[in-house]
Parts: C-alpha cells; sequence; structure tokens
C-alpha cells in the first residue's frame, strides 16, 4: 500500500485517509459518498494490537438525509487491508 502525504492528510489511492479512535474515514467529503471503516476488535501479533474486524459503511455525505439513511452499503471483513480494499471498490463503484 503506497501512501502520500497532500496537505497534512495520508492518502491512498488518491483519496484522503483519516483516522480518529477506532474509526477510519477515506474519500474526498465533497464526493456525494465516503467510505467508513469502524474497527470493532483487534487481536495481538506478536506482541502488537492490531485491527481484526472491521465494519464496512459506505456513506452518503448529503447532509439532508437522516443520519440513519445515509448508508449506502454495509458490510464486514477481517484485516485491516481487506476491509479498506474492498471498501475502496464499493465506493469507487458508487461515485462512478
Amino acid at each position: 500500500m503506497a501512501e502520500n502525504i497532500i496537505q497534512g492528510f495520508s492518502t491512498y489511492k488518491g483519496k484522503p485517509l483519516v483516522r480518529k479512535d477506532n474509526i477510519i474515514c477515506y474519500g474526498d467529503p465533497q464526493d456525494k459518498a465516503v467510505l467508513v471503516l469502524t474497527v470493532l476488535s483487534f487481536k495481538n501479533v506478536d506482541g502488537e494490537d492490531v485491527p481484526d474486524m472491521i465494519l464496512i459503511q459506505v456513506q452518503s455525505t448529503d447532509t439532508s438525509l437522516p443520519i440513519t439513511e445515509r448508508t449506502l452499503k454495509q458490510g464486514m471483513k477481517n484485516g485491516l487491508f481487506q476491509a479498506l480494499d474492498f471498501g475502496a471498490s464499493w465506493l469507487e463503484n458508487t461515485l462512478a
């Protein structure tokens, strides 16, 4: 996974990637949707806690919608890379 630093944000496939606690947001907030990854559990690998179970959500950025109606697609994956790669594909298809 190649990361760049653009305007203070890490990027993945040219889109901003921002983390706060157990939530990772991927995508441009000015687009019609973004990807939200929520780390639900961790596992210990060689003495380090790494994300294990990840909730994947493609969410609309339309603030006129109630928060309960903004989730466009949702799923689960094991492992952060699989979740990000899978979710990035969903987001790309949603924005196309």
